[in-house]
């Protein structure tokens, strides 16, 4: 399985790299929806696992609301005079409000699950809320450029996936070595508190990054957003295998081998990128 994680990875990595500092605004908008389109497959699996007109049905609805979404807010208009587009800014602000709510939904699973693990409706609505404000944080994220810096933008993208990968490698690792407190059993039996710890921990190397390439960084507002941002990523992977363990699903799919599905490698950017769109707009805009 690490094996396969990692071969995945290697052609991965370049492949996610090159789309975010090759690829204008324009099109990497309609590469990105392609993206989600998969995840959007893999999340109608979550809704109902045995009906694939309802899976299909969620893939078309979270289709042509992003492709609406592009089209009413094309890639030069998301940020006029340094103010990000209302559209925008709303669908982010719903998408804090979603996570907000979503852990507390992973808090007291399963108890939770109760008004909605037989709702179709809901579960579709969820998957809405989890995957919309992140595609749009992304845009948001990646738009942000400058004559004097036109890959600034792209950069914080890959900072807040940096971000993420820390903690989930830490994590994974320091699980498998340290790991003997279960954080939320009923959840996901395999993640313990030290993984969480080792996650955080490991973070810091970002941080450590940032602060070489760019010391009048303030190191502790920092190393705060990278922890806020480190724990929302832990609540997206929560959430999402709160979902599947109701659906009674493992991995969202197979198109990446060792990772699972799509969605299984960017459940922690679901959460991470909107929660961070909304810290940078607060604090830095």
């Amino acid at each position: 399985m690490l094996k396969q994680r990692i071969i995945t990875a290697i052609w991965l990595i370049p492949l996610v790299f090159g789309a975010i500092f090759g690829l204008p605004n324009e099109y990497f908008s309609w590469a990105l929806l392609g993206v989600f389109l998969i995840a959007a497959k893999e999340w109608g699996r979550i809704i109902d696992s045995r009906c694939n007109m309802t899976q299909w049905s969620f893939t078309v609805t979270i289709g042509v609301l992003l492709v609406a979404l592009n089209i009413l807010v094309p890639a030069d208009e998301i940020w006029l005079r340094g103010m990000l587009h209302p559209i925008f800014l709303g669908v982010i602000l719903i998408g804090g409000f979603w996570w907000f709510l979503s852990f507390f939904m992973v808090l007291s699973f399963p108890k939770s699950a109760n008004f909605w693990e037989k709702s179709h409706i809901l579960k579709s609505m969820f998957g809405q809320l989890t995957l919309i404000p992140c595609f749009v944080s992304l845009l948001a994220l990646k738009g942000l450029s400058t004559q004097a810096s036109p890959y600034y933008g792209a950069t914080l993208v890959f900072l807040v996936m940096l971000v993420v990968w820390a903690t989930d490698s830490g994590a994974y690792f320091a699980g498998k070595r340290f790991g003997k407190r279960k954080l939320m059993p009923n959840v996901s039996p395999a993640k313990t508190i030290e993984g969480l710890l080792g996650g955080l921990l490991t973070t810091m190397i970002v941080v450590a990054g940032v602060m070489y390439a760019s010391p009048e960084q303030e190191l502790g507002l920092l190393i705060a957003v990278t922890l806020f941002t480190a724990l929302a990523s832990a609540v997206g992977d929560l959430s999402e295998s709160m979902f599947k363990r109701v659906a009674k699903i493992k991995d969202s799919g197979t198109i990446l081998p060792g990772h699972g599905g799509v969605l299984d490698r960017i459940d922690s950017l679901t959460a991470a990128l909107p929660i961070f769109t909304l810290i940078y707009i607060a604090f830095w805009m």
